[in-house]
């Protein structure tokens, strides 16, 4: 049976809203540069294993690497904080890489995959908002703000590199396995499991880092 392409879990078409990246900057009163600065291209991109080719990425023990190499917002999420912040949104303003039109982060599940072009990428974990989220948002309680707000940023690995640009198409294809949504990783984030769901988070294809903290809770 021939798969619907271009088509969300909403029933919306889905399509690269836009492509971001950034220069290492000094968040004010800080000593550290940070890459969350983003800003969004016009051209295309090469996508490899460690995400945007040309980002920066200056603290590799909390962002980055295989597991990390690409963050995502919908765009429809990113529409609820414009309303919620009482201003517009402009792609980068969280640190994102890739804007999809179309998407809610709630219903996005570890597993899932999103296709444009050659391009494949995986969901492996979500955002857990950090004191240089709240510093870069002016906000020091940002991270309890975003924390309830429960529509997490979208955490994937390249499982196929590829060139992608601002209004390429993207097939959603949902994981076949159990369900452990980007919003439950969250919620439950730092806290030991019962068996059972150590055992449902441990079936789908989770952060390295997180499958050896439930793997050591046994």
């Amino acid at each position: 049976m021939q798969r619907k392409r271009n088509r969300g879990r909403i029933g919306r078409p889905m399509k690269i809203l836009a492509l971001c990246i950034g220069n290492p900057q000094r968040l004010p009163g800080k000593s550290y540069k940070t890459g969350i600065f983003k800003h969004a291209v016009n051209g295309a991109m090469m996508i490899d294993a460690e995400g945007l080719v040309g980002d920066a990425i200056c603290n590799r023990k909390h962002h980055g690497g295989i597991d990390q190499a690409v963050y995502i917002e919908g765009s429809l999420t990113l529409d609820w904080w414009s309303g919620e912040l009482g201003r517009p949104h402009e792609p980068g303003t969280f640190g994102e890489k890739m804007v999809i039109s179309g998407l809610d982060n709630r219903d996005v599940s570890v597993g899932d995959r999103f296709i444009s072009g050659d391009l494949v990428l995986e969901v492996s974990a979500c955002r857990i908002p950090c004191a240089t989220f709240a510093a870069k948002m002016n906000d020091p309680k940002f991270v309890k703000r975003y924390t309830v707000a429960a529509r997490p940023g979208i955490y994937c690995r390249v499982v196929t590199g590829g060139v992608a640009k601002p209004g390429m198409p993207v097939e959603y294809q949902p994981f076949r396995g159990e369900k452990v949504t980007i919003a439950e990783l969250m919620e439950t984030f730092g806290r030991r499991l019962s068996a059972a769901d150590r055992a449902r988070y441990l079936a789908a294809p989770i952060h390295y880092k997180l499958r050896a903290m439930l793997e050591a809770q046994r």
